[in-house]
């Protein structure tokens, strides 16, 4: 029976991300789902990206969590239309989630929507949204074991970005290990190495960005 209930539940979830996802090609607006652990710089990522194309592109993001309307409110203070979503315990957002605040943005004036999903490694893959595609942040201090540890999060993320490179000669990672056991789970993952402190890689996002949102709105 318990088997029964969570098929249930991903499946009705599977019908209402479709619909979200044929919102969003409609208006042709691109969509990430950004994952990763509390911590992984998800929000300050969110940030740097917003200051580098706010003259460049239409933005908008939802924010979500257990509590506080903290990160929201560091990303409106950027100028762009941002949603707080407190799920109140709930380890992720879901389809339904998203849909629930779909009708505070006009989709007509926003070219990306950035979904900030639960700070955890495990349930936001369980879930889609209705995005385009899954951005998976880590941080090197979160240790190099992880791609084997949790492989679903990088078997269904589109592009990894593994932050804080910066303190990789400060700690114990072992960076080309990590990439063969990340591409070992998921053939098919892009990897970036980046650092939202220093700024190092950061272009190589804004470029494979920017790329996505092109080929959205052409």
């Amino acid at each position: 029976m318990e088997i029964k209930v969570i098929k249930n539940i991903l499946e009705a979830n599977e019908v209402i991300a479709s619909q979200n996802k044929r919102l969003f090609e409609d208006k042709g607006v691109y969509v990430v789902n950004l994952m990763g652990s509390p911590g992984a710089g998800k929000t300050t990522l969110l940030e740097k990206t917003v200051k580098h194309l706010i003259d460049k592109k239409r933005i908008a993001v939802i924010e979500g969590d257990i509590a506080t309307s903290r990160d929201a409110e560091k990303i409106a203070a950027h100028g762009v239309p941002t949603l707080q979503i407190n799920t109140g315990g709930a380890c992720h957002l879901d389809g339904n989630m998203v849909r629930g605040g779909l009708k505070e943005f006009n989709f007509e004036n926003i070219d990306l929507l950035f979904v900030e999903n639960v700070g955890n490694l495990v349930c936001p893959a369980e879930f889609r949204i209705g995005e385009d595609d899954k951005v998976m942040i880590i941080s090197a201090t979160e240790g190099d074991d992880k791609p084997l540890k949790y492989p679903l999060m990088f078997q269904v993320s589109s592009l990894l970005l593994l932050n804080k490179v910066d303190l990789l000669p400060y700690i114990d990672f072992d960076l080309e290990r990590f990439r063969n056991d990340a591409i070992r789970v998921n053939p098919r993952l892009e990897i970036l190495t980046i650092s939202c402190r220093t700024g190092e890689g950061l272009d190589n996002w804004y470029r494979w960005l920017e790329e996505k949102i092109n080929r959205k709105r052409d």
